[in-house]
């Protein structure tokens, strides 16, 4: 039985039984679940159905899921199962079946489905727990043997074993798992499921969530219970095609077949190369699938575990293998034949993915050849000094500057029988996350968040608000639920009984009133486009409330509003206005973002997607994936092109339709998010009429109704947001004819100090930059001192106007490099006070560039790594480092001067946002 018969059956089967097959989900979990990076089992997507803060399509699903972990990485290659990237097959029931139907399915498809014979299957059960209070699971126990299942198959396990928890509170129950018995040739005849033996292999768990475990250890039951059962195809297709290992299997078979191709080596002939091929494999079919759903490469979150799976493929394919450059591309070829008809982002994304193994593996050989050399000479310098491994400095030093991951230094340097400080390393990358963490999640009373708190609410409510808000900004509607006020309660229903919210400020309890409306016209935070602002008011009495906040609970919303005057109870009549020019504002900068979108499409490439983005009524902010700064042509002809997609006034409209016809259509979708059958799909231009749409992508945001409204875009600047993302700030319509203007007082300015016409600024100000550079040169080939003295630095420090101003030193010295040169900066960076400095100097081959700031400027949003980030990108190298000091470097020497001042210019960007 393949794969895909296995895929198949599963699926009908439940469907058969009364079950809704939906699609496996993306592997980037929505933005409204922060809980992990990637999804990691089958019931990951369906988490908000389980919490019942959604509603699900259907009260019986199935669907086969992929899913990737790395906490088990390091055993990859080394077992004969253990997987990054692997697909699970679900059955879920959300308080529909229990115990009885999830057990007779699951024997009823292990024996007719798959062909198991009886004899081989085991289970294994809950045994009870008396820290929890609760006695076996004999429920399941009778259930089993009321099936036909032999009790001597059945075993009891313990809580370790057999007892889901979600964690040390919440949702948990006793769960049931299925094995196969492989023969007692595998192990010994008193060996039983559950053991650590190679005997008996699992292959279904059923979850049974029947309690709620608050606090822990104390255990109630849940008015709901609901089914969570996982099964994984992979490990079914060793069962059903008599394979050992699920590298034989026919998912991976090809794959390994590759890697015996491109290297001369035989599958089997030794563990090194087995272990290799095995890591290649399961790692570019990994990469393979995160790229297609829209992953970078790139230091940080998501884009760091890719770049890490990648990079030991590579590493693997290269020093052990001696595969020769390119090869990863080869694999994904394989991959989109072996798994596109059943994943379509495979073959829709085939051009971007191969684009970025093709970058990644260019990139890395340089990393290999650079941080290699370092590495060497910092192994041999502890042997020769007789040390036990490298340092934590150094090994950051590799991670950082070198982009040489930690886990490729640890495995080399064991090579050498060496070790790592891995404690002080740690200690070095979590005071960089801490300097680099965004601000947390607002917290109300008790230090639960809002949101923790509205889906309370949206719970206890048991309706879902409306949303009005695309044909209306002023909705008559009804105040079905609130929480909060005096005495930070909630309060429910429609007569009348519900808790006062009242206090001068609006935020008696310590927090604000979160309000369920019935029908809503304001937009709730979600896709990258702040909620609406606005308020209500009364029908009947005095009472008014601003919207502070809307929060966005999947397809439902809860408003959180600070109270003016009055009193709001439940069941009272409102009228809901949402400020209709801030509106229109967000909605000119949201349908700009997507013809930027396409704009950056039509330059640059289909492999740019969008990565993020803020779109506020203020402007907005657009990250989207691509390996390189933006040349000046390039920025001139994507605001051109915004431009006049903008004059073109054309047509701005918004269709419901399915997601396969979307697809069809050639509709963008945002990486993570989750999307139902049917969909939003926004569309600017007319195919009808002129048969020359410009843009079509699934989105639920607001927009105008003609390109026409969004009046002029100006771009404002084109950065680095992350390592193969790039980000655009932006301005429209009137916000952006007060920048313009400001930039034309700016020059009129300019022009004036220097005393020639408007036109003439530039050429000017580029002589009087070359006579500058030329009179640095004079003064180094004298043998002056004045490049390197601190006191001629600090006198040449220049005043950066803008909110409170700071003080800048961006110049190329010489002598000092390394560590001395980033002592100068640091120096330097004292004596100015407030102050940033960033000081470049030719160190033989190479140039290095560093950057100091002080912390008030960071604390006011300057960052130092990413200064040196920018200017490391124009000099072919890279590096980065903590928000306060970092350093990087590249072998474009001619580039030096242009970097220093690119550097300099993301530092005042930041501040003057």
């Amino acid at each position: 039985m393949t794969s895909d018969e296995i895929r198949d059956t599963f699926r009908q089967f439940f469907e058969q039984n009364g079950h809704l097959a939906q699609r496996g989900a993306s592997l980037i979990p929505p933005a409204s679940d922060t809980s992990a990076l990637f999804i990691v089992a089958g019931m990951h997507p369906l988490k908000a159905y389980f919490a019942g803060s959604e509603q699900p399509p259907a009260t019986r699903l199935t669907t086969c899921q992929p899913s990737f972990r790395t906490v088990d990485i390091e055993n990859v290659g080394m077992t004969a199962r253990h997987l990054t990237m692997f697909e699970m097959l679900g059955n879920f029931s959300f308080g529909d079946y229990f115990k009885r139907e999830a057990i007779s399915f699951a024997w009823d498809l292990s024996r007719h489905g798959f062909g198991l014979r009886e004899e081989d299957i085991w289970v294994t059960v809950f045994g009870g727990d008396d820290e929890l209070g609760v006695g076996p699971d004999q429920e399941a126990i009778d259930l089993w043997l009321e099936v036909g299942m032999p009790r001597e198959r059945i075993v009891q396990c313990p809580r370790a074993e057999n007892f889901w928890e979600s964690g040390p509170t919440g949702p948990c129950g006793p769960d049931s798992e299925l094995y196969l018995d492989l023969g007692v040739e595998r192990g010994k005849p008193d060996d039983l499921p559950g053991g650590e033996n190679e005997r008996f292999l699992e292959f279904w768990n059923l979850v049974f969530m029947q309690y709620d475990q608050n606090p822990a250890n104390r255990l109630t039951a849940l008015p709901k219970r609901n089914i969570d059962t996982g099964m994984g195809l992979n490990r079914m297709a060793a069962i059903k095609q008599g394979k050992e290992t699920v590298f034989e299997t026919d998912q991976f078979a090809p794959l390994i077949a590759l890697g015996e191709e491109l290297s001369g080596v035989r599958y089997g002939a030794s563990f090194a190369t087995d272990r290799a091929l095995r890591i290649l494999a399961d790692h570019a079919r990994a990469a393979t699938f995160l790229i297609a759903d829209g992953v970078v490469p790139s230091n940080e979150e998501r884009g760091y575990v890719l770049r890490r799976i990648m990079r030991r493929a590579i590493l693997q394919g290269r020093r052990t293998l001696g595969l020769a450059p390119g090869f990863m591309q080869r694999y994904q070829a394989v991959v989109t034949e072996l798994m596109g008809h059943e994943y379509s982002q495979l073959l829709r994304g085939r051009q971007s993915v191969s684009r970025w193994l093709s970058s990644e593996e260019e990139s890395f050989g340089r990393t290999l050849e650079d941080g290699g050399k370092l590495l060497e000479e910092l192994i041999e310098r502890a042997r020769g000094h007789g040390d036990e491994g490298i340092s934590a400095a150094d090994a950051f030093r590799l991670h950082d500057t070198h982009g040489f991951p930690i886990d490729l230094t640890l495995e080399l340097v064991a090579e050498h029988g060496l070790g790592v400080d891995e404690q002080g390393f740690e200690q070095l990358m979590e005071e960089q996350r801490r300097q680099s963490r965004a601000s947390g999640a607002r917290v109300a009373d008790g230090g639960r968040s809002l949101r923790e708190q509205a889906g309370e609410l949206s719970v206890q409510a048991g309706f879902q608000t409306e949303f009005k808000g695309y044909e209306a900004t002023v909705v008559s509607t009804t105040v079905g639920a609130l929480a909060g006020g005096v005495t930070g309660q909630g309060g429910l229903g429609a007569d009348g009984h519900g808790v006062d919210a009242h206090g001068d400020d609006g935020r008696a309890g310590g927090g604000p009133l979160l309000v369920k409306l019935v029908e809503s016209p304001f937009y709730a935070t979600g896709g990258g486009q702040v909620h609406d602002q606005g308020y209500i008011e009364c029908e009947h009495g005095d009472c008014r409330a601003t919207v502070e906040d809307v929060l966005r609970l999947g397809d439902d919303q809860v408003v959180a509003l600070r109270v003016e005057r009055g009193t709001l109870r439940a069941g009272e009549r409102v009228l809901a206005r949402v400020d209709r020019d801030k509106r229109h504002a967000v909605a000119c900068n949201h349908t700009a973002t997507h013809l930027l979108h396409a704009a950056l499409r039509e330059r640059l490439g289909d492999h740019v997607h969008q990565a993020g983005s803020y779109v506020g009524p203020d402007k907005l902010r657009f990250d989207f994936t691509h390996n390189g700064a933006l040349s000046a042509e390039d920025v001139e002809a994507v605001e051109a092109r915004v431009n006049d997609l903008i004059v073109q006034a054309l047509p701005v409209r918004a269709l419901t339709t399915t997601l396969d016809q979307a697809r069809a259509m050639g509709a963008m979708a945002l990486f993570g998010e989750k999307y139902g059958e049917v969909v939003r799909m926004v569309e600017v231009g007319d195919a009808d009429a002129t048969d020359t749409v410009v843009s079509r992508e699934l989105c639920g945001g607001t927009h105008v109704r003609s390109t026409a409204e969004v009046g002029v875009f100006k771009l404002l600047a084109e950065t680095s947001s992350a390592a193969n993302v790039r980000r655009i700030e932006a301005v429209t319509g009137p916000v952006a004819l007060a920048t313009l203007r400001r930039h034309e007082r700016r020059l009129l300015e300019a022009a004036t100090i220097l005393r020639v016409t408007a036109e003439a600024v530039p050429e000017t100000t580029k002589g009087l930059r070359e006579t500058v550079r030329s009179l640095e040169r004079q003064l180094r080939e004298g043998g002056g001192r004045a490049a390197t003295d601190e006191d001629a630095l600090l006198g040449a420090a220049r005043k950066v106007e803008g909110g409170p101003g700071f003080k800048l030193i961006a110049s190329v010295v010489e002598g000092p490099a390394g560590q001395d040169l980033l002592d100068l900066a640091d120096r330097l960076c004292a004596r100015l006070g407030e102050g940033a400095v960033v000081l470049g100097v030719i160190a033989g081959d190479k140039a290095e560039i560093v950057a100091c700031v002080a912390p008030a400027l960071v604390d006011r949003g300057a960052h130092a790594g990413a200064a040196v980030r920018a200017g490391a990108e124009l000099l072919g190298g890279g590096g980065g480092g903590r928000a306060a000091a970092a350093r990087a470097g590249g072998r474009d020497l001619t580039r030096l001067p242009d970097a220093v001042d690119a550097a300099a210019v993301v530092i005042s960007s930041a501040i003057n946002q």
